[in-house]
């Protein structure tokens, strides 16, 4: 049994409550102070009633707060290994296409060299100044994505209603008034206070998120139907129904390795991508040293600005072509959880970005010379005798760049889930070693099958390019609006620091979308209708969730406001027409409890319908941890709730550890009775284990609540609609109560319904 303890918490700055006033919907949060710290609870829970914890301190002494993970040595360097066979498959291969989708007729020596001072800088400060160097800063405990970001916020400000299950798993660390400068605070007030500022916030968080998913549906049709095309230069007579037909039955199987996790995946492509961007690099110098080595004055920003005053607008539409040299970029960032900033920014400042650099300045001084190459501007500038192998490598590489965005959508949609913007549905830890690195096999069928009907309807890379170029540049604009919110409430930069930095990275970002926006008629509106789709479903997730919270909230009470000993200590119902004596069932009942506090609603419910209760009652409550396993040791923390024979059990647990053993029952036994003897009231405890004891011997009965959500009556119709597919979701989703493997003849299921 887990020794109870109190931890201070000196290094975060905890919740405080102000002067300032919070959002509406952040009012209901309230704050237990103690000697051990702050101890903030759901907005599903009134202040009133958390006073009435029956052990406010074993809350505060067991918050679960999720570890960041740091590596070091050689499991850094490995780490980094993996991640570039995951993270630079995508951006590794736009070497193939940038100066082509540039240039559709060879281009001016001025012009090329404007072309590759763009792309040069672009890789500069869009992928190494702000998003390895700056935006890998603004990680929320090691994960990564605009979803990350929008949690991170969260944390430090109240501009969200929480899950009633996060008080003893999120760390809210909003800092406190008087440690905050007066700009930063003000800014902070008006996003807590202003309803228009925290929606716009949560719908950016969304729609990246979103953007990013959708790109996972793209990317793979993108990269692989633009490898197997590559055959028609040595089969010029192959059919696209060929074409389409081969790389479904590709990207099927790229799908179906998934479940053998990141650190297979990773480790098997990386030597793939390794050698293909080394032969970018050794194209690069080999062109570099035969052909025209002046195309290293792109180097010099001024043949940036040079190229728009002699294009003008259609310099300005050809960035749409330019953003290519970066795709892949908002996967280097949302993958980030599964490798960490760290082995991130090794790989890509030590191996990737010099590397393609060398790649576009060796493919611009053969161009230099030889204009007509850019139509074809990989294999043109192959140095003689590579051809073959460089054919086989670039399918490879291309068939592979879709890892990165799969991967990312995972980490994407974990995130979603953690905040309630996603049904909880199955989650796999690929990895012992890296916490981070997940797999979710629904969403990867789904995946799956959205990417090959975009296959097959689009058949052509053209469409899908434009689609895809919109989905990397609103990612990354979105990203630059999150993180400069993070680096006033979060980081506390001077908000004037803050503000050029954001006209600086918004005006590069700007720039390029809004050249990307003119490809919406010719693809690109599919990008932004399949995100805008996925949106509402995480809306109406958030919304459905947000009701049901509330809907409960009248069931979440301390078990002493329910059952109570009178004057002749018989136990008493609490009801509103006059307390009633409770009838005795023998035995233990085992409640299943979701907020690990307060009374579970299913006891609730089962005490008023049957006004009576076990000998022997155990709330029980499940916590997984992001860890692989907990020590035996740590494992379970038991107490005693109010003054009667109830207990809380709360299991603590990694994502590898089986709670439910063939002896669970048995299992807790032992820590009940470990428990009590260990109380230092020992009469009262002995005579706790004699009553546990026959309790025990008769029956062990599990008690798991089936809520089920009734739509009140004369509710509007769009709000019925939504709650109504909310609903669909939640039943198909849910848990099954088979899955605790249990003996079903001890499993008892008390239905409810909740109006919402």
């Amino acid at each position: 049994m887990a020794e109870i303890t109190p931890i201070p918490d000196p290094e975060h700055n905890l919740p405080e409550i102000t002067s300032n006033p919070a959002p509406e919907n952040a009012k209901s949060n309230g704050i237990i102070t103690t000697q051990g710290g702050s101890f903030t609870f759901s907005a599903s829970a009134s202040a009133e009633k958390a006073l009435e914890f029956e052990d406010v301190e074993a809350h505060i002494r067991f918050k679960d707060f999720k570890q960041k993970q740091v590596f070091h040595g050689w499991i850094l360097a490995w780490l980094a290994y993996q991640s570039v066979g995951v993270i630079y498959g995508d951006i590794g291969t736009s070497p193939l296409y940038v100066f082509s989708s540039t240039f559709p007729n060879p281009p001016s020596h001025e012009d090329l060299l404007g072309a590759l001072s763009l792309i040069i800088w672009s890789l500069t400060i869009v992928v190494t100044i702000k998003y390895v160097i700056i935006v890998l800063c603004a990680d929320d405990d090691g994960e990564g994505g605009t979803f990350a970001l929008y949690s991170l916020i969260t944390r430090y400000s109240n501009i969200m209603l929480r899950n009633p299950r996060e008080p003893l798993t999120v760390k809210l660390e909003r800092h406190l008034t008087g440690n905050m400068k007066s700009p930063n605070l003000r800014f902070r007030s008006a996003l807590e206070e202003n309803w228009v500022l925290r929606s716009f916030v949560k719908f950016l968080a969304v729609f990246g998120v979103c953007m990013v998913i959708a790109d996972g549906v793209l990317t793979p049709a993108q990269s692989v139907l633009g490898a197997i095309q590559g055959i028609k230069v040595v089969a010029p007579d192959i059919t696209t129904g060929k074409i389409v037909g081969i790389s479904c039955s590709i990207l099927v199987l790229l799908f179906l390795v998934q479940p053998l996790g990141i650190t297979k995946l990773g480790s098997t492509f990386a030597p793939i991508v390794i050698l293909w961007l080394s032969f970018n690099a050794g194209f690069g110098i080999y062109n570099l040293a035969h052909f025209d080595h002046s195309v290293l004055k792109a180097f010099n920003p001024a043949y940036s600005f040079e190229w728009f005053i002699r294009n003008g607008g259609e310099g300005w539409k050809r960035l749409g072509a330019i953003l290519l040299a970066f795709t892949g970029v908002e996967a280097l960032y949302a993958d980030l959880g599964a490798f960490s900033a760290r082995a991130v920014r090794l790989s890509w400042v030590c191996f990737a970005y010099p590397c393609l650099l060398l790649a576009y300045i060796g493919q611009a001084a053969y161009i230099s010379k030889k204009p007509e190459a850019v139509s074809n501007p990989f294999f043109n500038t192959v140095p003689p005798g590579m051809y073959w192998p460089s054919l086989v490598l670039s399918i490879l590489a291309a068939i592979v760049a879709s890892q990165a965005m799969i991967t990312g959508s995972f980490q994407l949609i974990s995130q979603t889930m953690s905040l309630s913007y996603f049904p909880k549905v199955r989650l796999v830890h690929t990895s012992d070693k890296f916490y981070g690195q997940l797999y979710i096999p629904l969403a990867n069928w789904l995946m799956m099958i959205g990417t090959v009907i975009v296959t097959a309807i689009y058949n052509n890379t053209t469409s899908l390019g434009n689609a895809y170029g919109v989905c990397v540049i609103f990612v990354a604009f979105i990203t630059t609006l999150l993180v400069s919110i993070v680096a006033v409430i979060v980081w506390q930069l001077h908000f004037l620091i803050v503000i050029v930095a954001f006209i600086f990275f918004g005006t590069f970002d700007a720039l390029f979308l809004s050249a990307a926006l003119t490809k919406v008629p010719e693809g690109a509106w599919f990008t932004l209708l399949l995100a805008l789709l996925l949106s509402c479903v995480l809306f109406t997730w958030r919304f459905g969730k947000h009701q049901q919270w509330k809907s409960e909230a009248g069931d979440s009470i301390p078990s002493s406001k329910l059952v109570y000993k009178g004057e002749d200590g018989k136990l008493l119902l609490n009801r509103p027409d006059g307390p009633k004596e409770l009838g005795k069932i023998k035995g233990v009942g085992i409640f299943f409890d979701k907020l690990g506090y307060l009374a579970p609603a299913v006891y609730t419910h089962f005490v008023r319908k049957f006004e009576a209760q076990h000998d022997v009652i155990v709330f029980f409550h499940l916590r997984q941890l992001i860890a692989p396993t907990v020590r035996e040791e740590e494992r379970f923390v038991t107490q005693r709730v109010g003054n009667s024979n109830t207990f809380r059990i709360i299991v603590r647990h990694g994502y590898n550890d089986h709670v439910f053993t063939e002896n669970f029952g048995l299992v807790l036994y032992d820590q009940l009775k470990a428990f009590l003897s260990g109380e230092q009231d020992r009469e009262r405890a002995e005579q706790d284990l004699v009553s546990l004891d026959a309790a025990y011997e008769k029956q062990v009965i599990y008690i798991l609540g089936k809520e089920q959500l009734k739509i009140e009556n004369g509710t509007w119709v769009g709000r019925k609609i939504a709650l109504e597919t909310f609903a669909w979701m939640r039943e198909n989703t849910r848990t099954k109560a088979q899955e605790f493997n249990i003996p079903i003849d001890q499993l008892v299921e008390v239905g409810y319904i909740e109006e919402i």
